[in-house]
């Protein structure tokens, strides 16, 4: 593997969110992270909530010389970003490997866009649930963790990008805790590229929204936070509510409770739930959203 050529292809990401924007208090307006380079034209893959409402984004590369971008997109399912430079970034493209053949124990290379990395291995391959109405069938999870991680490249034994950095977590094991990375495989992001490329957007149904974090409690899915003027808020879903049903199965985790909520129709159908509020059993009626509807779209200069 030659480290030196595949740092040449990993950037740092900046972004700048406008005050007023959906998530700039929950993920703030001045986001920093990393990308990677994966068309010699400069189209950028990073992870999504740097980039989500961004109304300017920089890039900057490893020599310091600093590129204007665009935010192109943002898969909400995935988690992944993409940004276009908007004049020549001169990197080349990292070649894309596959995720799915990756296996728990082997070695990898966790880089960001300032040019340090961390050598570790993948410790995990498993479901990832997050309060965020996000889910992923299997994430993977590295360690050593690198203290840069957002928008980060995991790269293969042979040099190939299979995954890209999203979040630090802890793992517990022999009593012992550890800090380690999720990121999200690149294998989600071959059925989308094509549409983001030849149509400027991702060509899928928007996932019907609630808004409403939540988090998974022994089996139970209990309300942590209502997004202010939600579809969970309007229909009176508060925090500590512990959801317990969607229609007429029983929810059986987070990751369950999100299956449940996406089967249910498109944004804008109504959701029936059970709930358990203080000992007391009672039945909400959400009418969900297409989460987009709320996001700021700043234009292309």
């Amino acid at each position: 593997m030659d480290i030196e050529k595949i740092l040449r292809s990993v950037v740092a990401v900046r972004a700048s969110i406008p005050d007023n924007a959906f998530t700039a208090n929950t993920l703030g307006t001045r986001r920093e992270g990393n990308g990677v380079v994966i068309r010699d034209n400069g189209l950028v893959l990073t992870i999504g909530y740097l980039i989500t409402e961004a109304e300017e984004v920089w890039l900057t590369r490893r020599d310091g010389r600093v590129v204007p971008a665009h935010a192109l997109a943002y898969d909400q399912e995935s988690g992944f970003g993409l940004v276009q430079a908007l004049s020549p970034l001169d990197l080349p493209a990292l070649e894309m490997g596959d995720s799915d053949s990756a296996q728990v124990g082997d070695p990898i290379v966790f880089a960001d866009g300032e040019g340090e990395y961390v050598r570790g291995n993948i410790v995990a391959k498993q479901e990832f649930a997050g309060y965020w109405e996000y889910l992923l069938d299997e994430a993977i999870f590295i360690a050593p963790a690198h203290p840069s991680w957002g928008g980060a490249a995991l790269i293969d034994a042979e040099g190939k990008l299979i995954g890209i950095g999203s979040l630090r977590l802890q793992m517990s094991k022999g009593g012992e805790v550890a800090d380690i990375n999720m990121a999200v495989p690149i294998n989600l992001l071959r059925p989308i590229l094509d549409d983001v490329l030849n149509r400027g957007e991702i060509n899928r149904p928007p996932r019907p929204w609630l808004g409403a974090f939540s988090a998974e409690s022994n089996g139970e899915v209990i309300v942590m936070s209502v997004t202010e003027n939600g579809p969970a808020a309007k229909a009176g879903l508060k925090r500590g509510d512990v959801i317990s049903e969607i229609r007429d199965g029983e929810v059986d985790g987070l990751a369950d409770f999100y299956r449940k909520v996406w089967e249910s129709g498109p944004p804008g159908s109504e959701i029936p739930m059970r709930i358990l509020r203080d000992g007391r059993e009672a039945w909400l009626r959400v009418k969900s959203a297409d989460r987009n509807d709320f996001l700021h779209k700043p234009q292309l200069q």
